[in-house]
């Protein structure tokens, strides 16, 4: 089966670009969740992580 799929994804022209553009945007996603979570109120931070066990 994955013969199969990879046969037919390396005859498409351009394909290559798409993991790049998809490993980008996860990357991306998560530097901007790290600078956010390092940037933040801490004090706003410790409120919404005792939200649960209200």
């Amino acid at each position: 089966m994955l013969k199969f799929i990879s046969h037919h994804m390396s005859s498409i022209d351009g394909i290559s670009i798409y993991p790049i553009i998809s490993l980008s945007i996860f990357v991306g996603f998560f530097v901007a969740l790290l600078i956010w979570a390092v940037r933040s109120d801490k004090k706003k931070i410790q409120e919404i992580a005792q939200i649960p066990l209200d």
